[in-house]
């Protein structure tokens, strides 16, 4: 769903976290994969039913296109489709907000809101909904309200994502720390443009306690190594995509692989 996929919904990303029980439920990496594409294929279904086919074309990462404006639209399908099978998930929403704040406003198709009532909506769905964390929710240049957003949203023991913000680089990581921006990162090796700037990055955020989210690109290839990075380095999430097609579901196929090895290593 999102930017990446057409249509008026202005947020970039609706991304499944399920939950994880150490005690039994989902708990492994490959239990938890199964979830999340049951929950795909069970979304397809039903937006076919109430949209047409055509609601389940695909936008670049996989996701679907349904003719939808609201993002609390798009979260209660998710979660429907979810109730249906009896899964609990939560969610994390890239928002992307540079991609729509012109003049100092953002600008959607829902509304115009300063940086104030961009927050109110937010606190809003978090309210109503089982949001784990939001990525990019103001654009990279609207400090003031990247400050807020993380003493507010913190509290909530919510993730806010830096993307945009960060782009992977040591010098902007800093300053996101010392203004106290966001309290998670994405990690995607050619925003900085080498493995090594990437591990530096990726050792300064853990250093500030971070969470790390090794990231695909919009334009990928069927090249798997970030799934390799993202174990290596003990990252908390990785996002590759909807489970859909060659260049995603490479990277979860090494990952069971992985985990594979792993299992016999033990």
């Amino acid at each position: 769903m999102g930017a990446h996929a057409g249509y008026d919904l202005y947020f970039q990303e609706f991304m499944i976290v399920p939950h994880t029980r150490p005690k039994g439920g989902y708990s492994s990496f490959s239990d938890n994969l199964r979830v999340a594409s049951e929950i795909y294929h069970q979304l397809k279904e039903i937006l076919e039913k109430k949209f047409g086919q055509l609601a389940a074309n695909l936008g670049d990462e996989g996701g679907f296109a349904p003719p939808i404006r609201f993002p609390q639209e798009a979260i209660e399908l998710i979660l429907e489709a979810a109730k249906k099978l009896n899964y609990e998930i939560k969610i994390i929403l890239d928002v992307a907000a540079s991609q729509f704040f012109k003049n100092g406003k953002y600008r959607m198709k829902i509304g115009v809101f300063s940086r104030e009532g961009l927050m109110r909506y937010y606190e809003k769905l978090i309210k109503n909904y089982p949001i784990l964390g939001l990525e990019d929710p103001f654009a990279e240049d609207d400090l003031e309200a990247w400050q807020i957003a993380n003493g507010k949203l913190q509290m909530a023991n919510l993730l806010i994502v830096g993307d945009d913000l960060t782009v992977t680089n040591p010098r902007r990581i800093k300053m996101a720390k010392e203004k106290e921006d966001c309290n998670a990162m994405i990690l995607k090796i050619n925003q900085i443009g080498t493995i090594t700037e990437a591990l530096e990055a990726a050792k300064l955020a853990k250093s500030f306690g971070w969470k790390i989210i090794v990231s695909h690109r919009s334009g990928e290839t069927n090249d798997d190594f970030i799934s390799d990075l993202a174990v290596g380095i003990g990252a908390d999430f990785i996002k590759a995509g909807a489970p859909a097609r060659g260049e995603r579901v490479a990277k979860y196929n090494r990952l069971l692989k992985i985990e594979e090895e792993l299992r016999w290593a033990s």
